[in-house]
Parts: C-alpha cells; structure tokens; sequence
C-alpha cells in the first residue's frame, strides 16, 4: 500500500497540467491530502478507480481531475449550493468556485472557508494577515492565496502549515514545488511565486468547523484559539 500523501518544504508536488489549471492542481493537492484513497488513485492508480479521474499515469489522471475540477468551480453551482456566476475557463478559477471545493472535499470535514481581498493593504495589514494565517492553516485545513501584477490577480497557490520549520509553505502548481511563504516577502508584495510578486485574495479557513461531539451524531461548533482577526482600521488604513 502507498504511503500517505504529505508535502512539506523541499517536496516535488504533482504540476499543474495546463496554463489555466493552477486553481484546480491547489484543489486536487488539497483533496489528496485529507483523501488517502483518492491520493493513492492519483499518485499509482492503485484502489478503487475515482470517475473523473481516468488515466493510465499520474500525470494523466492528475489532469482529467483538473478538468473535473474545473467544471465544478466554473460553472453555475451543484445543486443545494445556489447559484454561482459562470467563469471563463480562460480565466482560471474564481475564488468562490475554490472556496466552495475547499469546503467539499478540499479540507478536513467540515472546514469553512471565507474570502478576504488584500491588494490594497498596507505593510502593517499584511502582517497581521500573514500573522492570523500562522493560526488559520493547519494540517487539513489549508489556505488558498491569488498571487498577481499590480493591476491582475494571475495565479493561484495553496498555503500549507510550515512543519518543524515553522512559518508557512506553499504549494507552488506551477513549478510542483513546496517552498517557504516568506512573511517580509508577504508583506512587502515581493513574492516569487510562478512568477507573480503581489498579493491578491485569501480564501482562508474561518477558524470554525463543525466537529463531531464527542460519540454523538450532533455537530456543534469547535472555536480554535485564535489571534485576533485585524481590526477594519487596519486593513483598510492604505485603502
């Protein structure tokens, strides 16, 4: 049997299989870490075979659930879910449609997800951003981050907890790296991820799931101990 999938600092992850596919490769990455079945199905084509996932190598079955992905995260909603705008293909994936695959599938059972825009925070914002994501992301519940120029976001990456490092790492699509998300980097939107330098939009965990009480079937409410979220003043001190 495969070993469970982990990625840390240093890995080669899988690559994102076209130039418009990085959202769905985060995504995929994302399912396969809380997904050993599916990881395993990815990865070496071993258990039960995963419909939309179809191929005869890692690579190809990596790319049609790309696809799969895509489908879901650009189209009008499944249903129950309401309605969501269409997205161009061309344009990669909408960060509601990942934030709605995050939540189903893309995390640990229950995570919630919220998105919060940060192009136009100022230094001292930014920090306090990267700073509540030390306490957002840890292993099963990731962070999406739209990476950019100044006028567009361009491409997206998956923030992951930093190990014995410490800090935070990122999931690279582009390249399949896992590298150190350097905070001053961060902050002074000097990033050098596929690329792009800026940061654009979060889609982060809320830091609320609903968790199983104790043996119970009933769900309630698990509040992690958070830092506190930064103040409206902060964050839009620049805007």
């Amino acid at each position: 049997m495969s070993a469970p999938f982990r990625l840390s600092v240093g890995s080669q992850g899988p690559q994102q299989q076209s130039p418009t596919t990085c959202g769905s490769a985060c995504a995929t990455v994302a399912r396969m870490l809380v997904d050993p079945p599916f990881a395993r199905w990815i990865e070496s084509g071993e258990g039960h075979t995963v419909p939309g996932a179809e191929g005869s190598t890692r690579a190809e079955r990596f790319a049609a659930w790309e696809r799969t992905v895509m489908a879901r995260t650009n189209g009008v909603g499944r249903p129950g879910e309401g309605f969501s705008l269409p997205w161009p293909h061309a344009l990669g994936t909408p960060p509601w449609g990942l934030k709605r695959e995050l939540e189903n599938g893309g995390s640990s059972r229950g995570t919630r997800y919220r998105m919060v825009s940060v192009r136009a925070h100022s230094e001292e914002s930014l920090r306090a951003r990267y700073r509540r994501l030390l306490d957002l992301v840890v292993d099963g519940e990731p962070a999406a981050l739209y990476v950019g120029s100044l006028l567009l976001p361009r491409h997206v990456t998956l923030v992951l907890p930093g190990g014995r490092e410490g800090g935070l790492a990122v999931y690279e699509p582009d390249s399949g790296r896992v590298l150190p998300l350097d905070e001053q980097a961060f902050v002074t939107k000097k990033l050098a991820l596929g690329g792009w330098r800026v940061p654009w939009i979060l889609v982060q965990p809320t830091g609320h799931r609903r968790a199983r009480n104790g043996t119970s079937a009933t769900y309630g409410w698990r509040v992690p101990h958070l830092a506190p979220d930064p103040s409206p003043e902060m964050l839009h001190r620049d805007e």
